[in-house]
């Protein structure tokens, strides 16, 4: 299965629908008022994506949520690709900025993980889609500017600043992805990450030989004590950003 990104459209079609520079608005163009908005479609395309994924959103699928025939919804939107645009874009623009006012900029930093953990985990299909071509709207630009003020006052040059970010964001996706496996996984087998192992554990004794994977042996029944199970996307958030900003930290003490 090929994997949903974004700018898989018409660039020119994708910037006009984001910027709102759709058809109808258009100097001389003229014709009915339509009975749909953007913002309408948009939003009944990320909910259908919230409750079934992002593989659920069709053009036809959304037409129907929505009242319409799928060839009247092409009259807003050109198409699956700039659909997915307009969805991501409203999903950035609605992002939490929970950034506190002159804090340091570790703070920041860390505001702008937390918001974007709490966009993934309100819109987990966003994590899913590559955004190595980012739709280029005005919700992706205000999150941009956002993110990037919190690395303001480090002294970092503009494009460490950016690539800064950018190692931040990938981190929490990957977090934000593992989570989001770690629920299906959850939600496949019915059992809890603990009740799983549990079920499984008299089969593992059997296999496993702990005289040979002495130290696989000590450290994984450590992480399982500590966190219930295999894995804990809490505890690997909470580590993992922990020590993506001591890496910052070392950057920055680098510019002084």
């Amino acid at each position: 299965m090929a994997t949903d990104r974004s700018s898989a459209g018409d660039p020119a079609r994708t910037l006009a629908l984001l910027w709102g520079l759709t058809a109808e608005e258009k100097p001389g163009r003229r014709g009915p008022k339509q009975a749909r908005s953007t913002a309408e479609i948009a939003a009944t395309a990320i909910a259908l994506a919230d409750a079934e994924g992002v593989d659920a959103v069709t053009m036809r699928r959304v037409a129907q949520e929505l009242g319409l025939s799928p060839m009247a919804l092409y009259t807003y939107v050109p198409g699956k690709a700039e659909l997915l645009d307009l969805m991501l874009d409203t999903v950035y623009a609605t992002m939490p900025r929970s950034a506190p006012a002159d804090a340091g900029w570790r703070a920041g930093v860390t505001a702008v993980a937390d918001d974007n953990r709490a966009l993934f985990g309100a819109h987990p299909w966003v994590a899913a889609v590559s955004t190595s071509r980012p739709p280029l709207g005005p919700g992706l630009m205000a999150k941009y500017e956002y993110e990037l003020r919190a690395f303001e006052g480090t002294g970092l040059p503009d494009e460490e600043l950016d690539a800064a970010l950018t190692h931040l964001l990938g981190f929490v996706q990957t977090c934000a992805r593992m989570a989001a496996d770690e629920r299906a996984a959850q939600q496949d087998s019915a059992l809890t990450d603990s009740q799983w192992w549990e079920a499984n554990a008299g089969l593992l004794a059997r296999v496993f030989d702990a005289e040979r994977y002495p130290v696989a042996a000590r450290v994984g029944a450590a992480a399982g004590l500590a966190h219930g199970g295999a894995y804990s996307p809490e505890h690997a958030y909470a580590f993992g950003l922990g020590r993506v900003l001591d890496g910052l930290a070392a950057l920055i003490k680098e510019q002084c």
